[in-house]
């Protein structure tokens, strides 16, 4: 078994209650997508996050190809740190932990995603190619549209 690492850093000059704000609300997710995926929320988005939330999408990951995917909402340490895990979806396992720290003029955001793949040997093939390009994409997009969004992080220097 394969286990695969993606793990970002993004810093924002915004206040940890704001970022905590954004991103506790799934609502939020479908902005900090690339609009081809076509990402839905399509049942248990409609609340602030929990432990224990069940939140199911559509999205479009490659090739056209609609895939439903679920997720747990597992850990919730607000404004510290939650955790979604995969129920159902294109992955053999989903644990995406995402971590906030009030920094010096904004905040600190962490992500850390520990996935494997389906298909055995197929899927590890695959994984340097199509998956981890793809992943990268993705949250090369969402730090842009953070950025669009609230600004780029500098920190002031005395």
């Amino acid at each position: 078994m394969k286990l695969y690492q993606l793990q970002t850093l993004q810093r924002l000059p915004i206040s940890l209650k704001e970022a905590w704000n954004f991103f506790s609300d799934p609502a939020n997710l479908k902005t900090i997508t690339p609009s081809y995926m076509g990402f839905d929320i399509t049942a248990g988005g409609g609340r602030p996050m929990f432990a224990g939330q069940i939140i199911q999408y559509i999205v479009t990951p490659v090739a056209g190809i609609r895939t439903k995917w679920v997720t747990e909402i597992t850990h919730v340490k607000e404004p510290e740190y939650f955790v979604d895990e995969q129920r159902f979806g294109p992955y053999s396992l989903w644990h995406h932990k995402h971590f906030f720290r009030e920094i010096d003029g904004g905040v600190e955001m962490e992500d850390i995603i520990d996935y494997k793949l389906p298909l055995g040997l197929l899927g590890q093939a695959v994984h340097p190619f199509v998956v981890r390009p793809k992943l990268e994409e993705i949250f090369n997009f969402r730090r842009e549209k953070l950025e669009e969004l609230f600004g780029t992080y500098k920190k002031e220097t005395t």
